[in-house]
């Protein structure tokens, strides 16, 4: 019969891969819990019209990317393209501002986005995701930047390049999309097939445009900060002030808007070499009025997503999560040792030590050679010869010694050797 192949742009995490992964999830619940971050875990189907509100009919997400089907009521359901409209659906469902307003909440999983799979970039895709709400201080925009930076130099990202910028608000954004208008009147040809599109829709997104004709067309073309209204250029300017005092180096990109209607005031990405075009590893922003539009009270918001598969491919490697070898092989030889070893071994299990062995009555050569392909640190060797005589032989793999160990009371021996050592 064929093989069954995965979907194209959905890909296995394999065993040798998922140390790393188990370091940056557990790097994050680390860090996170110090700012006082908790986690929350959603569905990954929600009902379709949650992201048509949340991010935004007319974004290409909604228009062109998500996986939808219509369960058998004929209601319309998607898997989640990203965590925020999920995360603040809870938030509303659950009134969890009832009882404080002020939440700061994570989390980690799966999103779905149904693109053209290429470099770092698949159909099933893993992020961390952060969200602050109930606070609007220009100081939590600081913090959360601060938050992100943090994680990612204590991962082991290096070369990474912090960009922020201002989005305006409701109040202020309107002129600036008029003047992007005004000044690509008489250039929509030479612009691409999405931007033309975006025109009509989200100007804003023209400036996003990774292809060369486009970034050539906007490069003159006038700059939001430009366009603030005073409570947004004040909160701006206090943003940057709190990345000051930490000496956060960062860079304003005057082209940055994100893919999202839902963002106002501060964006913020993280950059990083080697990724080409697509050279994001996280962004974020502010968002402060998606908790009202999507039935909740009026609280602001601001929050940010990594991308894990992206993140994992620039870290060095991580030895104590990639080395998950046996602390200890059981070599028995016989019937009556294979007994005596399975017990043992799985005792050994059940107080913390990694243990193997082989069932299928193996050579003791054989034994030893599976001993070193597992990269076990032990091995202990155990015949009907060692078992009449009450005792075996536990070999260091890598000094190449030997010690003999009496079997009565060995289980609290070879706990203190191999935690020991």
């Amino acid at each position: 019969m064929a093989v069954i192949n995965s979907i194209k742009g959905f890909k296995d995490i394999l065993p040798g891969e998922t140390g790393r992964w188990r370091y940056v999830e557990e790097k994050a619940r680390e860090i996170f819990c110090c700012f006082g971050v908790k986690e929350i875990r959603t569905p990954v189907m929600e009902k379709t019209e949650l992201f048509r509100r949340g991010i935004g009919a007319t974004t290409d997400i909604v228009e062109k990317e998500m996986y939808t089907l219509l369960d058998r009521g004929e209601e319309s359901l998607s898997l989640r393209p990203e965590a925020t409209a999920s995360i603040i659906r809870a938030y509303v469902e659950h009134s969890m501002y009832a009882a404080d307003p002020v939440a700061k909440l994570f989390t980690i999983g799966p999103m779905f986005r149904s693109e053209r799979p290429q470099k770092g970039r698949f159909r099933q895709f893993h992020q961390i995701n952060v969200e602050f709400l109930g606070l609007d201080d220009p100081r939590a925009d600081g913090e959360i930047i601060l938050l992100l930076t943090h994680f990612l130099e204590s991962v082991g990202l290096a070369g990474f390049h912090l960009e922020i910028n201002s989005l305006g608000c409701p109040a202020c954004r309107p002129a600036f999309r008029e003047a992007i208008l005004k000044f690509l009147k008489g250039s929509e040809e030479g612009l691409c097939k999405d931007c033309q599109r975006r025109l009509g829709t989200n100007s804003l997104r023209v400036l996003d445009c990774k292809l060369e004709q486009c970034r050539e067309i906007t490069a003159q073309v006038p700059m939001i900060l430009d366009f603030l209204c005073p409570d947004c250029r004040d909160h701006f300017f206090r943003v940057r002030a709190t990345l000051d005092n930490f000496g956060l180096a960062y860079r304003i990109n005057h082209r940055m808007v994100r893919g999202l209607d839902y963002y106002t005031k501060t964006a913020f990405e993280v950059t990083a070499e080697f990724l080409g075009a697509q050279n994001a590893v996280a962004g974020g922003g502010r968002y402060d009025s998606l908790v009202s539009e999507l039935g909740g009270p009026d609280i602001t918001g601001i929050g940010f997503a990594i991308g894990m598969e992206r993140l994992i491919s620039l870290l060095p490697e991580i030895k104590e999560y990639s080395d998950i070898s046996p602390h200890l092989f059981i070599a028995a030889i016989g019937e009556d040792a294979l007994e005596r070893a399975f017990a043992l071994g799985n005792r050994l299990r059940m107080k913390g030590l990694r243990v193997e062995m082989d069932y299928r009555g193996k050579s003791l050569k054989s034994q030893m050679k599976r001993a070193g392909k597992l990269g076990s640190r032990y091995t202990l060797i155990l015949g009907e010869r060692e078992l009449a005589e009450g005792k075996a032989e536990l070999r260091d793999m890598e000094k190449g010694t030997q010690e003999t160990i009496g079997l009565e009371g060995c289980e609290e021996s070879l706990i203190n050797t191999l935690i020991k050592r």
